[in-house]
Order: structure tokens, then C-alpha cells, then sequence
């Protein structure tokens, strides 16, 4: 019997989404172009704004031409879609979480964004160990460190749970909601995280 390009195109895409790394609550799937505008939108969210210590939002047409950018640099900086598995419906798509790759010394700056309706329910810290997973048995990684704003508790208790360790602090570097902020230095290491895993 023969399949059609159709029928195979059907079928892939009733199984659901591709995922390449899955959790008990949380999976890491492609950064896909299909996905940009949700992506833009999670980025334009005002928490995510604040968050980041951004001032503005970005249209859609920079976003855009932004991921083109991004497609381009993936050997350097891989970067996932993070999908919600809780969902009666299926894996949604509520974020996304990039590497930093630095090959020369074989360490990476971890980036998390989660959309309104993957914040709140534990998956956070699920999608960064799922990140710190591929970060250190996949690109063989040594360490992986993030910067965060010191009034986003949320954020710092979630990276916490998936085994971060402040490292350090930068004092007044960023702006929270308007006000001058700290910036927490937060590191893992490959032996501490692999003990874990």
C-alpha cells in the first residue's frame, strides 16, 4: 500500500508535537517557526517585559525576522519550545528555554521564558533540568549559569529546585518594575547536576 505525502503529514501531525526530551510534567520540543507568533506573544507579555528587564515591547514583524536570526545560530545557541504535559488536550506549547553555548570553555548562559499559562504550575523547574540534561550529556557541557533579577523570587526558587546555586550578585544591573535592580548570578556544574539526575 502506498502512503501519501498527505496521509503521513495527517498522521504525524495527530501523534502531536515532536518531543525530544520528556519529564513527568514538562518536555523540550523544536524551536520551530510555526510557534514564532505564540513565541512574540509570550515575549510581549508585561511580566515577561519586566522580567527580562526590558522597557519595551517588540512587534512582530522584528520578532520574525528575529527567529530567522535565531534558525541561523541554533550551533551555538540550541534553543526548545517547552511543552505542558498536565493537559488533558495534549503537549501545549507555554514557553521556550535556549543555551548560551561558549565552545571555547564549554559553558552556556540558561534562558527561560514561560508564558502565563505554563507559569504557576511546576514547570519551571522541570523544563530547566530537561534543559540542564541536554546541556551536559548532549553538548557536554561544564557549567551553565543564568542571570536574574533579585526581586523575581519565583524565578530564583525555580532554578533552585533544578539545582542552581547563586554564585554571585551584580548590584543595581538591571531594572525591576521601574526600579533599579540586582542581578543574581546563579551557576551548575555537570558532576553536581548528573548526581541528581
Amino acid at each position: 500500500m502506498t502512503t501519501s505525502i498527505n496521509a503521513h503529514t495527517d498522521a504525524a501531525a495527530s501523534a502531536g508535537p515532536l518531543l525530544w526530551m520528556r519529564g513527568e510534567r514538562a518536555a523540550l520540543g523544536p524551536f520551530t517557526r510555526e510557534l514564532a507568533e505564540l513565541y512574540w506573544q509570550w515575549e510581549n507579555e508585561p511580566a515577561v517585559i519586566a522580567g527580562m528587564g526590558r522597557q519595551t515591547p517588540e512587534s512582530l514583524e522584528a520578532r520574525l525576522a528575529g527567529y530567522d536570526a535565531q534558525a541561523r545560530s541554533m550551533g551555538t545557541i540550541p534553543r526548545f519550545t517547552i511543552y505542558d504535559l498536565t493537559r488533558d488536550s495534549g503537549p501545549v506549547p507555554v514557553g521556550t528555554s535556549a543555551l548560551r553555548i561558549d565552545h571555547y570553555v564549554r559553558t552556556a548562559e540558561f534562558i527561560i521564558l514561560l508564558g502565563a499559562e505554563g507559569r504557576g504550575r511546576g514547570l519551571a523547574a522541570e523544563a530547566t533540568r530537561l534543559t540542564l540534561d541536554y546541556a551536559f550529556t548532549i553538548s557536554q557541557l561544564r557549567s551553565v549559569w543564568l542571570k536574574v533579577l533579585a526581586p523575581n523570587t519565583g524565578a530564583i526558587a525555580a532554578y533552585e529546585k533544578a539545582g542552581f546555586c547563586q554564585a554571585g550578585r551584580l548590584r543595581r544591573s538591571g531594572y525591576w518594575q521601574g526600579a533599579e535592580a540586582d542581578e543574581i548570578i546563579m551557576d551548575v556544574v555537570a558532576d553536581a547536576h548528573l548526581a541528581t539526575s
